[in-house]
């Protein structure tokens, strides 16, 4: 979601080349398992591309603390994680194991993650 970065800009596409699911942190949440199993099986595409960012919100945030501030100010019940994490690399990794992992998800095999340096303009793939 971050508005650092652009992925068609990014990947060289044109607008309509690509379905673009953004979210903080790009953590792979049911919600992108459901969005990426309608694009696959209802809308035909093979790929998919996750991408992180450098000097993410989300990285190093103390998601627990964070979640506690809400529940406390909204006093409303929240079904859905924060997705903090440590390291954007290992967030990437994860989210490919997820989305691969995923019975929804049928090209599996044509899973690739990214991370995005948005002070240098690189983008660096994770294996």
């Amino acid at each position: 979601m971050d508005a650092r970065v652009d992925p068609y800009r990014l990947l060289g596409l044109d607008l309509g080349d690509a379905h673009v699911i953004r979210n903080a942190g790009g953590v792979v949440t049911e919600e992108v398992i459901r969005s990426l199993a309608i694009s696959q099986h209802k809308l035909g595409t093979t790929e998919v591309v996750l991408i992180g960012h450098t000097r993410c919100g989300l990285e190093g945030l103390d998601g627990d603390e964070f979640a506690a501030k809400l529940d406390e100010q909204t006093d409303q019940p929240r079904d859905w994680s924060i997705g903090a994490f440590e390291d954007v690399h290992q967030s990437v990794r994860d989210g490919i194991e997820r989305i691969k992992q995923s019975p929804f998800i049928p090209n599996a095999e044509s899973v690739r993650g990214f991370v995005y340096d948005v002070n240098t303009g690189a983008l660096e793939e994770v294996t």
